[in-house]
């Protein structure tokens, strides 16, 4: 038998009072003479040897009832059959896994609701006085005290679903650092309910458990079950243009290990439904959906991704945000420029182009830093300031279109394109009055797809005759080129960044190509494919991101505004450039809760910008840890358990009799009761 309190054991010492008083009868006797007495005498014999048997059983029961009650506070039981039982002195932290994977469903009830069920279960199994803590991966400051079974089992009805997972490190590393603020590093039991989920728990080997504390496991499931998630979406033509049609792709993937067939997949644009499709996903596979749309005016559109696949509902639903007609900043630094000012007449017919024209060799070079697309228009040479600031720009991601000169300065040239793949530019030995007729573009390259529709796709087009002033080779694609393989208008990608280099300047004496019909679908295709664009829709798990604001003062608070939540985050302004930081679980109100969805930047009551949030693809792989895999990984680890599963009907009482033992106080304070009353039985009846 062994004690969770033995410091009670001290109150034995009470028993020596009945002792005391027993042994040590102060009371005075008093002497009464009778006529006859030889016959008190006889009669006070007999009374002496009853009274003392009396008062023998008194004190007796006195004695007893006593220490039966300090063993009952003493709190005495058998020891467990694992042969180390939980400590009522230490903590006992029972961390309740509410990622979202939990929404999975057995026996059409939650993951999440059985392991609160179970808890509360095992919640009436330890002693009174126990010292428990409860932890979910919320990281809440509630988390931080020391409760009672009763404080715990209500906090139990207040757990949510949250967006941030936890990897089983950092729980374990979060336990002990709440366990060592209450001065108990060791000794300590730690208890955890989850689905084990492969994607969250990261690596278990690195787990490490201190000696004196135990570890045990309670696995809600152990099989992977079906779900389909959106793993990315994109738009064949990044810019979007109101009452112009525009194509979405949407990836779609199955974890699970049978196909699905038909399941309809709908495109909301503003919670209207534009289009809809049909998927068929092999196991374990993925597969595009593609979705055709319009947008009837500008600004910024609530795009949704909505199909109907259960249990997991969580990712049924991606958002993401389109920007339809961004206003295009186009930055003209030009040399010599042609007669006709083709460049400008054409950016200048759109309200969706911002120009600005300047003299390259008398212009603010900053200027270029505010720019979508930069076109360098007969500049002779590319050198200084304005060489240093195009480097800056591409390396930001900003594209760049170069019309030549008559006669360009050729190693300035090379000196400035040849970091971008455009190599051995030479002057064309053709005289200028020979003219060739350009090769048809490739119309179904990406670049031409939303160029040609299909009634042009096979119709034979009148190309532009030109003549080359440069020749080059270039690693990128040859937007047009001659007959002769001799490229004509190229583009090289540099990260986000684009160059495009044009065989001759634009005008007529050079050729007709800015008088072609191609010539202004190029142009604009060039600026919009210019636009940087940010990402449609942001994930929980980045939790830092980058975004371009205009006109915000540098001491300008921006907040983050979903219904009635709103957020100022953490946040840092870099000249145009927005860093926010999203505040984790642990950071926000009691009643905060951040869901994916969309979210307003505000700034003085004035929406900027609207943002889309999605859960991480993480959540949505679902793949558990067996059993059996836990018990391999932790095996050799003694102070480390591992339950079966969790819905087995005596999981309690089998976890009650491996760690608590049997616990016998009751039966000490029923025995106390019990001597209490056999002395008022002595006092009153035996005379």
């Amino acid at each position: 038998m062994q004690f969770l309190y033995p410091a009670f054991l001290w109150g034995l010492l009470a028993a020596a009072i009945p002792l005391i008083i027993h042994l040590f009868n102060f009371r005075r006797t008093k002497k009464v003479f009778f006529t006859n007495v030889a016959f008190l005498k006889a009669v006070n014999t007999t009374t002496s040897s009853f009274r003392r048997l009396k008062h023998l059983l008194i004190m007796a029961s006195r004695i007893l009832a006593i220490i039966c009650l300090v063993l009952a506070f003493a709190q005495p039981f058998l020891p467990p059959k694992s042969g180390s039982g939980i400590s009522a002195n230490a903590i006992t932290s029972i961390y309740i896994d509410n990622s979202l994977s939990m929404q999975n469903e057995l026996n059409s009830k939650s993951y999440l609701d059985k392991a609160i069920n179970k808890v509360e279960e095992l919640l009436m199994a330890f002693p009174q006085g126990s010292r428990l803590q409860m932890l979910t991966n919320d990281f809440s400051s509630q988390e931080h005290s020391i409760e009672n079974t009763q404080k715990i089992k209500e906090r139990t009805t207040t757990i949510n679903y949250t967006h941030t997972p936890r990897t089983f490190e950092n729980i374990l590393k979060r336990q002990a650092s709440l366990a060592a603020k209450h001065s108990s590093q060791n000794q300590n039991q730690y208890i955890w309910f989850s689905d084990f989920q492969k994607s969250t728990a990261g690596n278990l080997t690195n787990i490490k458990l201190d000696s004196t504390s135990q570890l045990f496991l309670v696995p809600v499931q152990a099989k992977a079950i079906q779900n389909v998630f959106v793993d990315s979406v994109w738009l064949n033509t990044p810019f979007v243009r109101e009452m112009q049609v525009n194509s979405l792709t949407v990836k779609l993937s199955n974890t699970g290990e049978r196909a699905v067939q038909n399941l309809a997949v709908k495109l909301f644009i503003d919670d209207v439904q534009v289009s809809s499709s049909v998927a068929n996903i092999a196991a374990s596979g993925s597969a595009n959906a593609v979705f055709n749309f319009t947008v009837k005016d500008k600004g910024y559109k609530k795009g949704r991704i909505s199909f109907d696949d259960t249990p997991i509902t969580f990712d049924n639903d991606y958002y993401f945000v389109l920007h339809a007609a961004p206003s295009i900043q186009v930055v003209h630094l030009f040399g010599q420029t042609a007669p006709e000012r083709y460049i400008q007449n054409v950016f200048a017919n759109d309200s969706v182009f911002n120009l600005k024209s300047y003299s390259a060799n008398n212009t603010d070079v900053g200027l270029i830093k505010t720019a979508d697309l930069v076109v360098l228009e007969g500049v002779q040479v590319i050198e200084g300031s304005v060489k240093v600031a195009l480097e800056d720009f591409v390396k930001a991601g900003g594209s760049v279109l170069i019309v030549p000169a008559q006669s360009p300065d050729l190693s300035s040239y090379n000196s400035f394109l040849s970091q971008y793949g455009i190599r051995s530019i030479q002057a064309k030995t053709n005289s200028q009055s020979e003219l060739s007729i350009l090769a048809e573009p490739a119309k179904s390259s990406s670049f031409f797809m939303d160029i040609f529709d299909s009634s042009t796709q096979k119709e034979l087009l009148q190309m532009p005759s030109e003549s080359a002033v440069l020749t080059w080779q270039a690693v990128g694609e040859k937007l047009l080129q001659f007959r002769n393989n001799q490229p004509y208008l190229t583009s090289s990608k540099v990260n986000q960044a684009t160059v495009y280099l044009l065989a001759s300047p634009l005008a007529k004496e050079w050729g007709d190509f800015a008088r072609n019909a191609l010539f202004v679908p190029i142009m604009y295709k060039i600026a919009a494919l210019s636009v940087r664009q940010e990402p449609s829709a942001y994930s929980f798990k980045e939790n830092t991101f980058t975004i371009d604001v205009s006109n915000a003062p540098q001491n300008a608070s921006f907040k983050l505004k979903r219904g009635k939540l709103e957020i100022i985050p953490v946040q840092y302004l870099n000249g145009k450039q927005l860093t926010i930081e999203l505040p984790k679980a642990n950071q926000l109100n009691d009643n905060q809760e951040i869901e994916s969805g969309y979210y307003e930047l505000m700034l003085n009551g004035k929406t900027e910008r609207l943002l889309a949030f999605n859960h991480d693809h993480t959540e949505s792989q679902m793949d558990f840890y067996s059993t059996d895999e836990l018990k391999s990984i932790f095996a050799g680890k003694k102070n480390v358990q591992i339950f079966d599963q969790i819905d087995d009907s005596n999981f309690v009482k089998t976890f009650k009799e491996q760690n608590f033992g049997k616990s016998l106080w009751k039966y000490f304070l029923i025995a106390a009761l019990g001597f209490l009353a056999i002395e008022i039985l002595l006092i009153r009846f035996f005379k």
